[in-house]
């Protein structure tokens, strides 16, 4: 890589460490810059991971008040992702490289259809379960947790769009306020990214010197996207979210 393009490689790597803590899809952008350097893509999908896992660590930290106050969900979470995740880790090794260009815009699409749709669907959950004890309403059912499993597959496996996918899964499957559902994403960001990490680390092939960059940039981003997260009104967070996953999707279909 030449100087400006270290520079390039930096730059996402704090915009996605930003985007990692906010709108989840932090893997849209830098991703694609990877590729437009030449990297192939199950290499810059694998390096991609490894770099943005400590922009996670960074707004999972920043986010600390509110994972401290559902620890039970946290680690539900924490555990059914990285299960999930190793799993989807080694599918994207042991598929051809471009299965997975093909089928990520339209997942994409998917979840941001299930944002869109969030609020309406989740105001008739909150009237069918009026008469569940209030403790329940932050509990994960088996229906929820399975759910959460198949996102760890897909964060381990791709993940671009896996923090939407989250909060979706946990907008309707539990009634939690929406800055907790931002910090409980970002928790399960960083258990796909982690365990994704270590198997690529393990046996695939790295550019370390985009992991480097990107890592750098996203240590910076996500505690900075922390703080604003907290602070976004849920309207507009919710709109952010399907507004940046249509954009990628449309862009990555039409490529």
């Amino acid at each position: 890589m030449t100087g400006l393009e270290h520079l390039v490689v930096l730059g996402a790597g704090l915009v996605a460490g930003i985007m990692t803590s906010t709108v989840g899809v932090s893997s849209l952008l830098s991703f694609p810059v990877l590729l437009a350097l030449g990297i192939p893509p199950v290499v810059a999908n694998a390096s991609n991971a490894v770099g943005l896992t400590p922009g996670a660590i960074t707004g999972s930290f920043g986010y600390r008040t509110e994972l401290r106050e559902h620890p039970r969900v946290a680690t539900t979470i924490i555990g059914t992702c990285a299960i999930g995740a190793a799993g989807g880790a080694l599918l994207l090794l042991a598929l051809p490289p471009g299965v997975f260009e093909a089928v990520v815009p339209w997942l994409i699409l998917g979840t941001c259809l299930l944002v869109g749709a969030q609020p309406r669907i989740s105001s008739w959950l909150r009237r069918s379960a009026a008469a569940v004890p209030p403790d329940e309403h932050t509990r994960l059912s088996p229906v929820t947790t399975f759910f959460a499993v198949l996102v760890g597959v897909y964060g381990g496996y791709f993940g671009a769009g896996s923090g939407v996918m989250m909060m979706a899964v946990l907008g309707f499957g539990s009634h939690l306020e929406f800055r907790s559902l931002n910090a409980l994403k970002t928790l399960a960001v960083l258990a796909c990214n982690l365990v994704a990490s270590v198997v690529f680390v393990a046996i695939a092939e790295l550019d370390w010197t985009a992991v480097v960059l990107l890592a750098a940039g996203s240590i910076v981003g996500g505690y900075v996207g922390a703080r604003i997260g907290r602070r976004l009104n849920p309207t507009l967070l919710r709109s952010l979210i399907v507004v940046v996953g249509v954009t990628a999707a449309v862009r990555m279909l039409t490529s």
